[in-house]
């Protein structure tokens, strides 16, 4: 189904902005409630899970479901419902100071006014801040296994990171490279036990305890990791060609700055109902301060958000049934 471009139409009741799976099930939510809804995204419509290999704890795929497949087709299902999209990057979000209600959202082109936002941005991977790490971004240096494993078919990897990430794309990894080295700080995995149980069973997975990455090393492409163990307080350089960072996330909320409460990690902070501490300003997914950050919750929160922010457009409205 083609989607619905509003490129032209600058006023709504609502403006989703960010394009993962949150914002894409608030945006289904809200354009189903028939809330004149459009969502802003400056990359790729999906995020994170689109780039995704398989997600396998999405209620309702048994075996699984690869991430661009889902976040397709919640698009389209979003779309069938009117749902507007516009590819723009969001600048700075401001009251609208002559109606008095709503937002005025800057993007880098023009003014669209809703009565009401959602933040779904989502988060961008944490980088080391070792050195070599930024020089060698994109000549062995990666943050996404999907994307770039392929190129070190038969070649040492070097995967960073202990959580459920981390051991994922590792395990990933595993079908391209020789060997692939788990590098972590502490002496056991944070990942989830049967990811545990894969990644340990795994005679192609190979791991450094204990051990942080002090530097990326090579001439023209990486060549390989400085590691030290941080209970011995040794270093030694570990072979690799490519190296891949899941060493957490960092939401992308910098534009919030001194519009909502966010906490010293840049996370949005939200009651139980996605309401900032701005009336009329909600968020969901990654962008907002929780314990759980796996695309159903993302979905879930969408869709409260979504709930939310129809109630307050009816009552600016008068329209809301009491």
């Amino acid at each position: 189904m083609k989607e619905i471009q509003k490129e032209q139409q600058t006023e709504f009741d609502i403006a989703i902005i960010g394009g993962g799976p949150a914002g894409l099930t608030a945006g289904l939510y809200a354009a189903r409630a028939r809330m004149s809804t459009v969502i802003m995204e400056k990359m790729m419509f999906g995020g994170q899970a689109a780039i995704t290999e398989t997600i396998e704890n999405y209620p309702g795929f048994p075996g699984g479901i690869a991430g661009a497949e889902l976040t397709n087709k919640i698009k389209e299902q979003a779309s069938k419902f009117g749902l507007g999209f516009i590819d723009a990057e969001v600048k700075t979000i401001e009251k609208d100071k002559i109606s008095e209600k709503g937002f005025i959202v800057n993007t880098d082109g023009k003014e669209i006014s809703a009565l009401a936002v959602i933040i779904a941005t989502g988060a961008d991977p944490q980088r080391l801040g070792v050195p070599g790490e930024s020089e060698f971004e994109g000549r062995g240096v990666s943050y996404c296994a999907t994307c770039d494993g392929p190129f070190f078919r038969d070649q040492d990897i070097v995967v960073v990171g202990g959580g459920d990430t981390a051991v994922e794309e590792g395990l990933f990894l595993t079908k391209f490279g020789s060997k692939v080295t788990l590098v972590h700080r502490r002496d056991r995995l944070r990942a989830t036990k049967i990811l545990q149980e894969r990644a340990l069973a795994n005679p192609k997975l190979d791991f450094a305890w204990d051990s942080i990455v002090t530097e990326v090393v090579g001439e023209d492409s990486v060549e390989g990791v400085k590691i030290k163990n941080v209970k011995i307080d040794e270093e030694k350089v570990l072979p690799a060609r490519g190296v891949f960072v899941f060493v957490g996330i960092k939401p992308n909320t910098e534009f919030l700055q001194g519009l909502v409460e966010i906490d010293k990690n840049g996370y949005v902070m939200t009651d139980e109902n996605m309401q900032s501490s701005m009336k009329g300003i909600y968020a969901c997914g990654d962008a907002r301060k929780k314990l759980l950050r796996q695309v159903v919750t993302a979905c879930g929160e969408g869709a409260t958000a979504a709930f939310s922010a129809q109630h307050y457009v009816e009552q600016l409205k008068g329209t809301a049934y009491e």
